[in-house]
């Protein structure tokens, strides 16, 4: 008798035991397979939101940066550049430098494009009084900045029309004055042209005044005592020693200060902000583990169960078969079917089963995993439906498996004596 015969003819005869045998392995494989699937999608998912977040967190960073930076520009300049012999105890003493270097400094240093240094104004700051108010008040002598790094930055300090000046808070308080009053200093006319809000230092009680106007005032035609500046704080670490010595080679008889409490906020101000992207991107990497290990954690116990359950199934179904065809198998026996006959029918039958489940079962599987939405409302993310090395897995794993489990009543039905079990029955 032909084997592939017998085997057919088995499966014929038994339809509704091969059938549950089929389903018995379809969903043991169906469950490997939409595990491995929804887990693909699960990393697919991953990197497609990363990759989405760091787009949209670069964009806030900027956005960020960019806050920060208007925000710390209020903080004015941090970097004040002297005369190389003006004693720094007179200077914090008296709040303007008392010795002098010309203006063309300024100039000089802008047309060397200093990489740390972002923007450069030059300044002419002393206390005097002003005799039409009597009281004693700080004059800023100021003109436009003379550099600016970049088109997109806006100057620090605003530019004194001549003829114009501002006044701080406590000033135009007290005098009064308001925008538009027209009033002398020191015997020339000036318009109020802006009032600065409170700031709680010397600004409070200063003039800003155009610097040739206050040259002229101040008899020190083409003289500054100060040169203020903005370093570009890329980080926190020892600016100065790259500042310096830029500076130096310029202006070498001029000396560079800091003010560093402003320099360090301006700073970590900045990397507060790169620190804030990085954290959100590593925050959403981590949340996406989390959910990843969780996943697995339940595929790990769900598809061993399903495997274990299908395979004991499969062997009861076999066992009940080779209980109620044990007449059949003698017949066999007697008609001159080996045992090892007998128990590749029966190997065959699971054989088959096995690959019938596995093809049905990755078809439902991926089937599943193409439905499955990572998370509600999130767009439907297509994966490759056929995966050649899962196919192959699970079309060599699940006959295999399905033969495992119907070796025991596979032999005892080869093992069984025709005689006795023909007079039995």
């Amino acid at each position: 008798m032909n084997l592939y015969r017998l085997v057919f003819r088995e499966i014929l005869h038994r339809k509704l035991s091969f059938s549950l045998g089929v389903i018995s392995a379809a969903v043991a494989v169906a469950g490997l397979v939409a595990a491995l699937a929804i887990l693909q999608k699960h990393d697919a998912r991953t990197e497609q939101i990363i990759t989405a977040k760091e787009a949209e967190t670069r964009q806030q960073m900027v956005k960020l940066e960019d806050d920060y930076r208007k925000l710390m520009l209020k903080m004015g300049f941090n970097v004040m550049i002297l005369p190389k012999d003006q004693n720094l105890s007179d200077l914090y003493a008296d709040d303007f430098a008392s010795n002098y270097m010309p203006e063309e400094y300024a100039t000089r240093l802008a047309k060397s494009r200093v990489a740390t240094i972002n923007h450069i104004l030059p300044s002419l700051q002393q206390k005097v009084k002003w005799p039409e108010h009597e009281r004693t008040v700080l004059l800023m002598g100021v003109r436009g900045e003379v550099y600016v790094q970049s088109q997109q930055q806006k100057p620090l300090l605003e530019m004194v029309a001549p003829g114009t000046m501002i006044l701080g808070h406590e000033l135009a308080r007290s005098l009064p004055l308001k925008v538009g009053d027209q009033t002398k200093l020191m015997g020339h006319q000036f318009a109020v042209a802006k009032i600065n809000p409170e700031r709680g230092n010397k600004d409070d009680i200063t003039v800003w005044i155009n610097l040739t106007e206050a040259q002229e005032l101040l008899g020190k035609r083409g003289l500054i005592n100060g040169i203020l500046a903005l370093d570009c704080t890329c980080d926190t670490v020892d600016r100065l020693s790259r500042i310096r010595p830029e500076i130096a080679r310029i202006l070498p008889d001029t000396q560079v200060i800091e003010y560093a409490s402003q320099a360090l906020t301006r700073a970590e101000a900045r990397q507060r902000a790169a620190t804030e992207a990085q954290t959100s991107i590593q925050r959403e990497k981590d949340g996406r583990a989390t959910l990843r290990g969780e996943r697995e954690a339940l595929a790990a116990v769900l598809v061993p169960v399903v495997l274990v359950g299908s395979s004991i199934w499969i062997g009861l179904l076999a066992l009940a078969n080779v209980r109620e065809r044990r007449c059949e198998i003698g017949i066999l026996r007697a008609l001159g079917l080996r045992a090892r006959q007998i128990l590749l029918i029966f190997l065959g039958k699971a054989v088959v089963i096995g690959l019938g489940g596995a093809a049905f079962g990755y078809v439902v599987g991926r089937v599943v995993g193409a439905l499955w939405r990572d998370a509600p409302g999130a767009q439907p993310l297509h994966i490759a439906f056929i995966d050649p090395r899962l196919l192959l897995l699970v079309l060599v794993a699940a006959p295999v498996l399905a033969a495992l489990a119907s070796w025991l009543p596979a032999m005892s039905a080869s093992q069984q004596d025709p005689a006795v079990v023909l007079r039995e029955e």
